[in-house]
């Protein structure tokens, strides 16, 4: 019996000034990816389809896209989930600009990547002699797994459907950001004056998300982005915010970081 057949692929063509489905019937061969057909679509039928990728290994996150509605990578994504009947459905990401067929402008995401203050390093500690319990590596280690695929920010219901958002929300993929730096016991921000847990709130639009986890169903690294970044980064804000022990105790420690 031949493992091979021919699917029915809808495949989103345009630019900034509109576009839409087409119809293409491609084969399909025991073991593909998406990212194979759109291959062979671009090499036998269509060979201005413009696509982003790189690495075809789940590594780079450039071939993001929409597969029947669902934000996924097209090279992480196989045909034996999809039934041979079945059409699969291509888009671009609907949260960010088209430039052309499935290539959109994920510029947003490194405009917010620049206005997270980095890492603060102790200033009684040279290089090489930074010390951290395992615990305290693990904990921000599981979002260094990320690959800025930006399917965390794609299906934010707060970027993607209100356009408004934009410009004070950074976004499930950066509040995560703050918090793996929040987290580190060796940053030093707080020395500087700088609250990370009052800009998450004020500055990168923290209190926008209302954890529906939608950002940890569509991560390809598997990282619990709700459960272990944004759900105990607001309630560290909220700590700051109205516990009356936390904010006396911060002010005690400022004072006593002062003299």
């Amino acid at each position: 019996m031949s493992t091979s057949y021919q699917a029915r692929f809808r495949v989103w063509r345009g630019d900034t000034g509109g576009g839409d489905l087409q119809d293409f019937r491609v084969e399909v061969n025991e073991g593909e990816v998406v990212l194979d057909i759109v291959h062979r679509l671009q090499a036998t039928q269509a060979p201005d389809l413009a696509v982003r990728w790189n690495c075809k290994a789940g590594k780079c996150g450039s071939c993001s896209a929409e597969i029947n509605g669902r934000p996924r990578l097209m090279c992480m994504t196989r045909m034996s989930v999809f039934g041979r009947d079945e059409t699969v459905t291509i888009t671009p990401l609907r949260a960010f600009p088209v430039v052309r067929d499935l290539v959109t402008d994920v510029s947003f995401n490194y405009a917010k990547a620049r206005q997270i203050p980095s890492f603060v390093p102790p200033r009684d500690l040279l290089p090489g002699e930074y010390r951290m319990q395992q615990e305290d590596v693990d904990r921000p280690q599981e979002f260094r797994k990320c690959i800025e695929c930006f399917l965390c920010q794609d299906t934010c219901h707060v970027v993607r459907d209100h356009e408004e958002n934009k410009p004070a929300f950074a976004g499930p993929r950066f509040l995560m950001r703050v918090a793996e730096l929040d987290m580190h016991p060796l940053d030093a921000a707080a020395d500087t004056g700088l609250d990370r847990k009052r800009t998450a709130q004020d500055e990168h639009g923290l209190g926008y998300c209302n954890i529906t986890k939608c950002c940890t169903e569509v991560c390809p690294e598997g990282i619990k982005i709700t459960d272990n970044a944004l759900i105990p980064l607001k309630e560290r804000a909220v700590d700051r915010k109205y516990d009356p022990l936390v904010w006396l105790g911060s002010k005690i420690r400022r004072r006593s970081s002062a003299g």
